[in-house]
């Protein structure tokens, strides 16, 4: 296969993408977001791939003799992404208050722009793209697991309406751990005998629930508590 003349010009676009998605999917693993850096990389990767067709297009409009055809070719790329979005929809799964998928929703995505890319012929970006998205999705895995991250996770916990925990104690005791909180709210069910904080909580470290939890449970006062990771 020949380059292009316009080969260099074609890989500052996808290097340029590849950089600036990696940065902000970075940022976005640092605060524990479920779309995070090989996410971020890939539909910004994907985005370049598809307005290079846009950018091209000079180079694959059909031509009868010397007369442009009056045709739009990109809405054939538009419908086949659209009809991509609900496959990639598909495979994203919420369990409880975690989200699976998304990284295999954006791999789905550029797939379809890389065939796209083919059927028209534009072989060089295609190759380069599918070689870059290789590599977001085998080597970025290690980076992404290498990158600091923010441990989230909601806490609720119950008490009896006589004997709750005072709030000062009870942020002495998450403080002690590691956590900080956000969100705290105050509940009273159970036709009013039990008393319920809820609370959004977060830490530099996973492994610090670990030791709330077991904290928690050596505590007479709490009749129960829930402590679930999520993403946000």
């Amino acid at each position: 296969m020949t380059l292009p003349p316009d080969a260099g010009d074609i890989l500052i676009h996808l290097l340029a993408a590849l950089v600036s998605g990696g940065l902000l999917g970075i940022e976005r693993s640092y605060h524990g977001r479920p779309a995070g850096f090989r996410t971020h990389t890939l539909v910004c990767l994907a985005s370049s791939l598809l307005m290079l067709l846009t950018l091209y297009q000079s180079r694959w409009f059909i031509v009868f003799g010397g007369e442009r055809v009056s045709l739009d070719p990109t809405r054939m790329a538009q419908g086949i992404m659209t009809g991509i979005g609900f496959l990639g929809a598909g495979v994203i799964m919420k369990e409880g208050l975690s989200v699976r998928g998304l990284t295999t929703a954006a791999s789905i995505w550029i797939t379809a722009a890389i065939g796209i890319l083919i059927g028209v012929g534009l072989y060089f970006p295609a190759f380069v793209t599918t070689a870059l998205a290789l590599g977001v999705l085998s080597v970025f895995r290690i980076i992404e697991a290498k990158i600091p991250t923010l441990f989230y996770a909601q806490l609720s916990l119950r008490f009896t309406r006589a004997n709750a925990m005072d709030e000062d104690e009870l942020r002495e005791i998450i403080a002690a751990h590691g956590f900080s909180i956000a969100n705290l709210s105050y509940r009273i069910v159970s036709e009013g005998q039990v008393f319920e904080y809820r609370m959004s909580i977060r830490s530099g470290h996973a492994e610090h629930a670990r030791a709330l939890a077991e904290h928690l449970r050596q505590q007479p006062l709490v009749l129960e508590f829930r402590l679930s990771p999520t993403g946000d």
